[in-house]
């Protein structure tokens, strides 16, 4: 049998736990994965997992060998990536995910401009506002707009942006411009519940941080939603500037309250904890933070 066959198949099925899920994360067949995690069983002489109708549990053993299999699989990867990459450019897959928002105004153009560069790469892109499990769901890499509190994966830091507070000209004509931020109690805010308190509003002005309490009728989980209804003049939005940069350029969005500071937010890369990065991956991490720092959206 291929040892390295049925290791990788060992491993997303460990991961995602079933053969279906694997195989997916794979590109293989269902049934080929479990031929190659049973060949791997004989040759080791152990059960791996524990089978029943509607998931695999992993076995002593199996927790054992999983205990090192991801790294070690890595390693053989990076190792191969070295002896073929300087001459034949990066190949593979990446598995990507990132915010729906951030990912569609940002993250999708900067992939684009990286696949470029490495056109034997395949980019796996999946979005969604949900933290993913990234051992679970075969995830490479995670772009993340927050701080990250999971304990199992490791975060770089590539830049950081200032919320803004917006709202369009009409809106603006119609109720009075906010002058300090305790103004917003008299004014139609639209929230963001992708926010961890999104009806608290942060403010800073010469080291005095001023707390505000906000509320209105539109409630989304969705930045960009939130500036296209204080663009079509339902209320002042409080959201990163890649949310709703166009409508500040075409004057659709005005901002106010600029001589405070808003609440600053990170942008990390977020990838397992003890696991050797491949050099692609290291390679789109260093990519990402210049790009972020030339594109403008902080």
């Amino acid at each position: 049998m291929d040892l390295i066959d049925g290791l990788k198949a060992f491993v997303a099925t460990a991961q995602t736990g079933s053969f279906t899920a694997a195989a997916d994360q794979l590109g293989i067949s269902n049934r080929l994965t479990s031929k190659y995690v049973g060949a791997l069983e004989a040759h080791l002489g152990v059960r791996l997992f524990q089978r029943t109708t509607r998931k695999v549990g992993l076995t002593a053993a199996g927790e054992d060998l999983m205990a090192r299999a991801p790294a070690l699989m890595d390693e053989f990867d990076d190792m191969l990536a070295d002896v073929t990459e300087d001459s034949r450019g990066f190949a593979g897959t990446i598995r990507i995910s990132a915010p729906v928002t951030f990912g569609e105004t940002y993250v999708n153009k900067m992939l684009g401009r990286f696949a470029a560069l490495h056109p034997g790469l395949s980019i796996d892109l999946r979005l969604t506002d949900s933290f993913s499990d990234l051992a679970t769901e075969g995830i490479d890499l995670a772009f993340r707009v927050g701080i990250t509190e999971t304990l199992s994966v490791k975060v770089r830091k590539l830049g950081s942006f200032q919320t803004h507070v917006a709202a369009s000209p009409d809106y603006l004509e119609r109720r009075g411009r906010p002058e300090r931020p305790e103004d917003l109690a008299d004014h139609a805010c639209i929230l963001d519940t992708n926010r961890r308190a999104p009806n608290r509003w942060i403010f800073r002005k010469e080291g005095a941080e001023v707390v505000v309490p906000v509320s209105g009728n539109f409630r989304v989980n969705s930045a960009r939603a939130a500036c296209e209804l204080a663009a079509a003049g339902h209320g002042i939005t409080y959201g990163p500037k890649f949310a709703f940069c166009d409508a500040l350029e075409d004057g659709r969005l005005a901002t106010v309250l600029e001589d405070y500071n808003s609440e600053t937010i990170p942008i990390v890369a977020v990838y397992l904890e003890g696991r050797t990065l491949p050099r692609k991956l290291r390679t789109l991490i260093d990519f990402a933070q210049e790009d972020i720092r030339g594109a403008g959206i902080l």
